[in-house]
């Protein structure tokens, strides 16, 4: 679980360390409004076609290899952010630092949801995104004191301190061995009981574990191959669907509010320069903070009533924020943390949703379709932001990230699954809900 991590670490460090040294490039390249949107949403257009293009690849070649390559190129393309010489090179340093990041999020995912055990597959996997906001966190700390002590013109070590922890990343991931069910899958039984016997020892139970995946009705469908026209098959392209869309809608405005976090409390009139950056430190730590109740609902109340609450509670702050946008600083602070701290349930769910909601065969292939949906959706908040800040004001563009949310909301109570409960085998194989998980659904919408 360290290792797979470690690749949300790095993401969250690295998304977020560029809008504290956005101010410094800024100055120095004589970036105008269009290149300062491109550094913001470049990584994120990465993101998109590293996890589309990459997640099938992590199907058909393994998890273990690309867990690999994908934090080289990340580590490289970091360092090189320290000698670039004008945005357009930044841009597209940042764009194959996204790639490599898109490349994580399906394998981390997958390699860890196909190790775990049923009854804490929900909250580890959700543990998966607090080394998201540990990281943006780090980054906003690292920006701040940087900033403080050597300047705007520190961004180039800003940047490039990046590829330090991606060293680390790697050695932490040294030794984890292959996913035993994608082994499996691929007719390579005797490797996967290896990497059981290397993995668990003598905690589990080979033969059950793989007579349980071979009887998933999703793999009899696909007879042990990787068929990519699974995701088309019922209820497959719903469960996409929904993934795609509550994903979108939940990290549109949240990369936003992190990628130009000091800059948007600057127009709220809550400092400038590094007293914005202090600020946004607190409110990335908030988010973290969110988390830690979130991965203990998950496997108590369930999926489908955190989210749907989840949704609710952050939209709220929202709208107060769109339709007050002169309130007090301490209700300006007061609504950035609310909503911080209510997106820690859909914040861990983006990682353990479509993680059991497909099977081994595609599950890969299925968290990359669902990341790069999101960020597309990420992207163009990021690139518009700049420009909605000048052309409409920091309230109505407080309101469309509500607007967002609350839609969100609707489809969450439409579509959510429960798959609190249920092996990975079962909550992967077609079936939309177990019997208990049903009736705890039908409270849940008389309850909202």
């Amino acid at each position: 679980m360290v290792g797979c991590m470690g690749g949300p670490l790095l993401d969250g460090f690295m998304l977020s360390i560029i809008g504290i040294a956005m101010v410094g490039l800024t100055a120095q390249f004589g970036a105008n409004e269009l290149e300062v949107s491109l550094i913001g949403a470049s990584a994120l257009v990465g993101i998109f076609f590293g996890a589309l293009f990459l997640g099938p690849l992590t199907d058909k070649i393994g998890r273990r290899l690309m867990y690999t390559i994908d934090l080289w190129a990340l580590v490289i393309a970091s360092a090189l952010q320290f000698v670039v010489q004008d945005a357009t090179q930044l841009i597209i340093l940042r764009f194959i630092v996204g790639l490599a990041i898109g490349a994580d999020y399906p394998i981390a995912s997958a390699l860890l949801a196909e190790w775990l055990p049923q009854k804490r597959r929900g909250k580890m996997l959700g543990m998966l995104i607090t080394g998201w906001f540990a990281g943006a966190a780090l980054a906003s700390l690292v920006g701040f004191i940087m900033s403080e002590v050597f300047g705007p013109e520190s961004w180039r070590w800003m940047l490039g301190s990046s590829a330090v922890l991606g060293i680390a990343v790697l050695a932490m991931r040294h030794g984890i061995p292959e996913s035993p069910r994608w082994l499996l899958n691929n007719g390579r039984r005797k490797e996967a009981e290896d990497a059981l016997r290397v993995g668990l020892g003598d905690q589990v139970d080979a033969a059950a574990v793989f007579a349980a995946e071979a009887q998933s009705p999703a793999r009899t469908a696909a007879k042990g191959k990787v068929d990519f026209s699974l995701l088309l098959r019922r209820p497959y392209p719903k469960r996409l669907f929904f993934c795609s869309a509550f994903y979108i809608l939940q990290v549109t405005p949240l990369f936003a509010i992190f990628t130009f976090g000091p800059v948007i409390l600057s127009s709220f009139g809550l400092g400038q320069g590094n007293l914005a950056n202090l600020g946004s430190v607190i409110i990335n730590a908030v988010f973290l903070l969110g988390c830690l109740p979130a991965l203990r609902l998950v496997e108590t109340v369930g999926r489908r009533p955190l989210i749907i609450w989840s949704f609710a509670l952050m939209a709220l702050p929202l709208f107060v924020l769109g339709f007050a946008p002169g309130a007090p600083v301490a209700v300006i602070i007061a609504c950035f943390c609310m909503y911080a701290f209510f997106s820690g349930g859909p914040n861990i769910l983006e990682w353990a949703y479509p993680s059991e909601l497909f099977p081994t065969e595609v599950r890969a292939s299925a968290i990359g379709i669902t990341t790069g949906a999101s960020r597309i959706g990420a992207a163009i908040g990021t690139f518009v932001i700049p420009f909605a800040l000048r052309d409409w004001g920091i309230g109505p563009t407080m309101l469309a990230a509500a607007g967002l949310t609350a839609l969100g909301w609707l489809i969450c109570v439409l579509m959510a699954e429960e798959t609190k409960g249920m092996s990975l085998a079962a909550a992967a194989g077609g079936k939309e809900t177990n019997p208990a998980a049903a009736k705890e659904s039908r409270v849940d919408i008389a309850s909202v």
